[in-house]
């Protein structure tokens, strides 16, 4: 340790696991009983003093040095050993096991601290991952689909003197019983029904596919309720079946139904639009699969205390938005019918994956020598104090005190270790089909290929002018 008062070893051992051995002196850890003594103050009360104004010498004559040597031990335990995982530099993953060794009388106080630190996996073949990524390029299929959905909205219907299908609206009288009494919201008549929607029961489509005007239909169907054991009843008369007619798929549709003259003008906009969500589905797609990829290379036992440290941070983070939210952590268990175990357990996968990723991405990071050193470390605090209106040093320098260095060189180890592996993983599509990087890029703007158009031509001019 930095302190002469306090110094430290640290010895490797089995099982994951590290024993700090720390040593108190005298004098250092008297002061700690000193304020221990001033907490106690607080508490009693000794005749001609105020509340904390009591010395130590008479609360020592009145409940004995013991008590403040006990309650210095408690408290300033942890702090000790805390100073001892920054200076070794230690991460650890789980609460220590602390054994006091010396010092509980008099004298100067050691103890040793066992815990558990992260363990180093090994990842076998991350550097030959295959990656399926939706494909970033929108196919003439999904073009077509979309232009379809848009004629839907302009779509015309005609009666047919056929049965009724999916996308057919017919015209019906609905009946809807259950125990002999009408259902509210169920019975109406000249009642407009997409065929295939579903919106009511699936009994209903089910019927109505090959019925044609004039049919009476009579059937049962599931109650929507679990609890009601009893079916509902229907009866529905099919008064009119109609289908959808399409506008015809020109220039004067288009015109109609964009801010565009032509088709041609309308499929590139779509085509355009498409492309920037698509890639950025991909894009998505890429990180997320690649670091899944990565996770199945871990074959390595995760220490539950890894996977438990997750999941209480998961659940943290669950109870903070819904207290932004105004919602009440209870109350919102109780409205899902989940309790609190139950959610744990629903943790449990994703974070034991998000473990593995965490583990891997260190030691693809280590690999491949991407664990910035300390100049790097520094740029980044650098720009960390300057995006936060901080002072540079004085960021170092607290980061440091609390041992915060190593894990944000850790991430940053990490980040790069990811942007390394999308960087050089093989991509397929959902085919199979390799996948061209180039096509991951986001579509230019006009716009900006524009404004880069008049820079280039502002430059030129400038050298013709020279």
């Amino acid at each position: 340790m930095s302190s002469s008062n306090i110094s430290s070893t640290i010895e490797t051992l089995d099982d994951n696991k590290v024993k700090l051995s720390v040593e108190v002196d005298e004098a250092e850890f008297d002061s700690a009983i000193d304020a221990a003594f001033k907490r106690i103050a607080k508490e009693v009360r000794m005749p001609g003093f105020r509340p904390g104004k009591a010395p130590r010498r008479l609360l020592e004559a009145q409940f004995g040095s013991a008590v403040g040597r006990e309650e210095a031990l408690r408290e300033a335990l942890p702090d000790y050993y805390a100073r001892a995982v920054v200076d070794h530099d230690v991460d650890v993953i789980a609460p220590p096991e602390i054994d006091i060794t010396g010092g509980q009388e008099d004298g100067a106080v050691t103890f040793d601290a066992v815990v558990e630190i992260r363990p180093v996996v090994e990842v076998g073949g991350y550097d030959g991952l295959r990656v399926e990524i939706p494909s970033p390029t929108p196919s003439d299929e999904e073009i077509d689909e979309q232009i379809d959905r848009m004629r839907q909205q302009y779509a015309e219907f005609q009666t047919v003197e056929r049965a009724a299908d999916d996308g057919d609206h017919v015209t019906i009288d609905i009946e809807g019983t259950h125990g002999g009494e009408a259902v509210p919201g169920l019975t109406t008549s000249d009642y407009d029904y997409e065929v295939g929607t579903g919106a009511v029961v699936a009994e209903i489509d089910e019927n109505l596919r090959g019925a044609s005007a004039g049919d009476e239909l009579e059937f049962d169907a599931e109650h929507p309720d679990p609890d009601e054991e009893e079916p509902l009843q229907f009866k529905v008369t099919v008064q009119e079946v109609k289908e959808a007619v399409l506008p015809e798929l020109d220039d004067e549709w288009a015109a109609e139904a964009s801010e565009f003259e032509t088709l041609h003008e309308l499929r590139a906009d779509l085509v355009e639009r498409m492309s920037s969500m698509k890639v950025a589905q991909a894009r998505m797609a890429l990180q997320q699969n690649t670091a899944e990829a990565l996770a199945e290379l871990v074959t390595a036992e995760i220490p539950e205390a890894m996977i438990d440290n997750e999941i209480d941070a998961r659940l943290q983070d669950m109870v903070s938005r819904l207290q932004q939210q105004g919602i009440d952590p209870g109350q919102y268990l109780a409205q899902v019918g989940q309790t609190p175990d139950q959610l744990r357990a629903e943790f449990r996968e994703p974070s034991e994956q998000a473990v593995k990723v965490d583990l891997a991405l260190r030691t693809v990071a280590e690999s491949e020598n991407l664990v910035p050193d300390d100049e790097s470390l520094r740029a980044s605090v650098a720009e960390m104090a300057e995006q936060s209106g901080q002072d540079a040093d004085e960021l170092w320098e607290r980061l440091a005190e609390v041992g915060q260095l190593s894990a944000l060189r850790a991430d940053l180890g990490k980040r790069d270790a990811l942007e390394w592996l999308t960087d050089n993983v093989e991509l397929v599509d959902d085919n199979g089909d390799p996948v061209d990087r180039e096509l991951l890029e986001f579509p230019a703007d006009p716009a900006d290929e524009e404004d880069d158009g008049d820079e280039v031509a502002a430059v030129e001019a400038e050298g013709e002018e020279e």
